[in-house]
């Protein structure tokens, strides 16, 4: 199933209306993400850097506002360089990446495909797994994308540098990967389904930049509805595509990577001072920026869902378990 590799947010909308305020949907302050960049602002109200981003704001009239990196111009792709650090990744170089990450979980190399001069060869053969592991085992291990951008270690629709289209058997994303053993393992569309749910559960990534995070959230989706065309031939019910943008909106979420926090959320605190005389009220700046420490800020915290136990917790609270866990 070709499509353009640009997804047009009035064609999500067109598909059902709450799809696209699923995507947009900010699970750790309850409200919509926010643009965290400047790139829009000279389009007035709605669009500066702490605004959340709207249905409206990307849909009608502003239906092609959002666009991928690689159909952006130069001068667009410099400026993000300079101004937030972007970082362009070939997908050839995602794709060696992710292969180092299955040559050690498979302890053997050339699992999905062989390395060539930056491009690869798809291994056609059906996935054998290593003695003591299953292929459950591989489509329920969590991977995470730090500072994801268009999510393009998770899921490879088009090649990043190019724009050319990837069907889905030439794909490299660790979330293609656990989708084509799905593919290879079970028969029937509801064990499919099923096992293609446990996948999206276990795919995690989080991004600064506001457009850059719904790309890679409508990456997620449209892979989805790739692989179930690709596998039955058949478009995914509306009841499926919600679960799924549920499930995105709350595993590609929207992160200061070294604070734990929505980009800019810290801000300073009133405090009482009591006097002789009055009361005085004054403010302290966020001691998590001014100190560093990344367990004191006033901003708000990003918060991931369990999946085992089906509550939200902050996403903080991992990385001080797995720290924990270490020593």
């Amino acid at each position: 199933m070709q499509e353009d590799i640009d997804i047009k947010e009035n064609y999500i909308k067109q598909l059902d209306e709450e799809l696209l305020s699923i995507l947009l949907k900010d699970r750790s302050s309850g409200k919509n993400i926010i643009w965290a960049t400047d790139t829009y602002q000279s389009r007035g109200n709605g669009y500066y850097p702490f605004d959340n981003i709207t249905v409206k704001a990307i849909t009608g009239r502003n239906g092609l506002v959002i666009k991928p990196r690689v159909e952006k111009s130069k001068k667009e792709q410099n400026i993000r360089v300079k101004n937030k650090a972007e970082v362009f990744t070939p997908s050839w170089v995602c794709n060696s990446q992710n292969n180092l990450i299955d040559n050690a979980w498979f302890d053997r190399e050339n699992v999905f495909n062989i390395e060539k001069d930056k491009t690869w060869q798809v291994v056609k053969e059906k996935i054998s797994f290593p003695e003591g592991k299953t292929w459950q085992d591989y489509v329920v291990e969590n991977r995470l994308e730090i500072s994801c951008g268009e999510a393009p270690y998770l899921v490879s629709r088009y090649d990043t540098v190019t724009g050319k289209w990837l069907e889905v058997g030439e794909r490299i994303g660790l979330l293609d990967r656990k989708l084509r053993i799905i593919n290879e393992n079970t028969e029937h569309e509801q064990e499919w389904y099923e096992w293609a749910v446990k996948a999206f559960k276990s795919i995690y990534g989080f991004e600064w930049q506001g457009d850059s995070l719904l790309i890679a959230r409508e990456n997620l989706l449209f892979t989805f509805i790739d692989y179930y065309v690709d596998r039955f031939d058949n478009y995914p019910t509306k009841d499926y595509l919600k679960e799924i943008s549920k499930i995105i909106s709350w595993n590609i979420f929207q992160m200061d990577g070294l604070k734990f926090v929505i980009p800019e959320s810290c801000k300073p605190i009133p405090k009482m001072q009591m006097s002789l005389f009055d009361n005085e009220v004054h403010t302290e700046e966020c001691q998590g920026c001014l100190k560093n420490n990344p367990n004191k800020h006033t901003g708000i915290y990003s918060k991931i869902m369990n999946w085992e136990t089906n509550k939200s917790e902050l996403f903080i609270k991992q990385i001080r378990e797995k720290r924990d866990d270490k020593h």
